[in-house]
């Protein structure tokens, strides 16, 4: 309890000078969304998973099953609020043929590289320390509801396998939003453009709440739209998270979607892991002198998606 009670204060202490880092691992995983939130300075962050696909169609040429891994790098360098990541994904496409030979296609289906920043961190008042009214101290706090900004930009490179080559190389770009309600509860908004000057390009949202449910485990639900120039997808998922240690995560999710002409079933299971060679200055303001700083590691907080500043 009283691990738990240290970090969940790590969310609303203000004496903090850079409030990106946090002590425990922040990932990305499981869910697709992001935080506009970095991972900190000198951290070498590897989140990676295996997925596999089954699809329903009734068109007669379709990609019925699918399965490959992916990995995700992160380093945090230069500012607090930046980061940059490096994504390749390696799958495997049976392909179902209308004369009824399959066949399969396989390689890097996706190589892109990006780079976020933090434009706006939203402070919230530590309501603790009202002591004069039991109404005030408990009551929600509405400006919660202005959420913290950031911003990505990234480029999807053309270094792919013969099967998944594009025209060229393409652009995606996000508004990447976070509302924190509680110590327990985050929800997450990105609005995205992705593969801009490609002839697939398309924009998309995905909302996802997350939840904490003890010190270790989180749990997370979430709703996707893509919507395309011919078509729209729209998709739901959920999973959860179990925190092994500081810098090791361990995930597991699902999602689907609800058309009766199209399904699928997208399961996936994976691990974060960090290398952490952050060190950062903190103003203790307790100090007498009020002026005091000294080097060490941040305090930080639970689960990646929802304790943490990503």
């Amino acid at each position: 309890m009283k691990r738990f009670i240290l970090l969940v204060t790590a969310i609303i202490t203000f004496q903090i000078v850079n409030a990106q880092y946090t002590e425990i691992i922040n990932s990305k995983r499981p869910g697709f969304s992001e935080s506009p939130y970095s991972i900190g300075t000198d951290v070498f962050q590897f989140e990676t998973g295996m997925f596999y696909k089954t699809n329903n169609d009734e068109n007669l040429l379709a990609i019925p099953k699918t399965y490959g891994g992916e990995l995700f790098f992160r380093y945090g360098k230069f500012l607090e609020k930046l980061e940059f990541d490096a994504k390749i994904t390696y799958q495997n496409d049976e392909i179902k043929n209308p004369f009824g030979n399959n066949y399969n296609e396989f390689g890097v289906s996706e190589l892109a590289i990006g780079a976020k920043y933090l434009i706006y961190q939203k402070e919230y008042v530590d309501k603790s320390k009202e002591v004069r009214s039991w109404k005030r101290r408990n009551a929600f706090d509405k400006s919660r509801f202005i959420p913290s900004v950031g911003v990505y930009a990234g480029v999807h490179t053309n270094f792919l396998s013969e099967y998944y080559k594009d025209d060229a190389v393409s652009f995606k770009g996000a508004i990447l939003l976070q509302n924190d309600f509680s110590d327990r509860l985050v929800l997450l908004t990105n609005l995205i453009a992705d593969k801009i000057t490609s002839d697939d390009n398309n924009y998309s949202y995905i909302v996802t709440m997350t939840y904490a449910l003890s010190e270790r485990w989180s749990y997370f639900i979430e709703n996707q739209g893509i919507f395309k120039e011919n078509d729209n997808e729209f998709h739901f998922g959920t999973g959860a998270a179990y925190l092994f240690s500081d810098n090791l995560q361990i995930d597991a999710s699902v999602r689907t979607n609800f058309f009766e002409d199209y399904s699928f079933v997208y399961s996936s299971i994976g691990v974060a892991w960090r290398l952490d060679k952050h060190s950062d200055e903190i103003i203790n303001k307790s100090s007498p002198l009020n002026q005091l700083t000294k080097k060490r590691k941040k305090r930080g907080n639970f689960f990646s998606r929802l304790f943490k500043k990503n």
